[in-house]
């Protein structure tokens, strides 16, 4: 098994008044030649967006983009036709594909909302635009990972998918646990993000918004303790 360590405090991080935004990858004005990617994972930001404020109309080409609001609501609108508020509990996927436009407003005016913004490159570029939100909070089984997305050709009932080989795993764990993740592909490797709480993995302590990646293995345990909530994305490598 290889691994890289990326604990919170060294990840980058901007603010931008009506945005706070912490950068595991290189992205805006921060760059890191060590930190460009992980696999075919390209960006992992987590932002917290002032009340009223937002991305304003912006385009994007030839990504598969995961949005999964923590505490608040954002309202969506895109160039495809879509509208729609995306809350806490629930997930958002858009691809890009040939080129669409969006905005990502908090629609609270009191409270600000936080967010995971990840964005992994497809397998197939071009493809029509297109977008999907759910509510995965129902979805979730206690102390165990969730496949919430997966990818097009094999995701299963109510997944949301992605024109990649990439999985990504929730998981809410109200007690101490161990669970094993098994990769779907020996190419595959898996970022695991602490999004609450703690973990023991790949003999790593993990704390919140702490994350490791793993490749060049089948599987990787995970010992999550009381009070956590994880994302495992697994992704091709590349």
């Amino acid at each position: 098994m290889k691994k890289i360590l990326h604990t919170a405090n060294t990840r980058g991080s901007a603010d931008y008044g009506w945005l706070q935004a912490n950068y595991s990858f290189s992205f805006a004005n921060y760059f890191d030649p060590k930190r460009l990617q992980f696999g075919l994972l390209r960006v992992m930001n987590d932002d917290t967006v002032a009340p009223g404020m937002g991305f304003g109309k912006h385009p994007h080409e030839n990504m598969e983009i995961v949005t999964i609001p923590q505490t608040g609501a954002l309202k969506h609108r895109d160039s495809m036709g879509n509208e729609g508020v995306v809350k806490a509990g629930d997930i958002q996927v858009m691809s890009a594909g040939s080129g669409v436009e969006h905005s990502e407003i908090n629609a609270s005016s009191q409270e600000p909302v936080t967010l995971f913004q990840i964005w992994v490159f497809p397998e197939t570029e071009n493809v029509s635009p297109r977008y999907d939100q759910k509510k995965i909070s129902s979805l979730l089984k206690p102390n165990s990972l969730t496949t919430v997305v997966a990818p097009k050709d094999k995701a299963k009932g109510d997944q949301l998918w992605v024109h990649q080989q990439a999985y990504f795993n929730i998981g809410d764990f109200s007690e101490k646990t161990t669970t094993t993740y098994e990769l779907h592909n020996k190419t595959h490797g898996a970022y695991v993000f602490i999004i609450e709480g703690s973990a023991q993995v790949a003999e790593e302590h993990l704390g919140k918004r702490d994350a490791v990646g793993v490749w060049d293995t089948d599987s990787v345990e995970i010992e999550a303790a009381p009070r956590s909530r994880i994302l495992v994305i697994e992704i091709p490598m590349n």
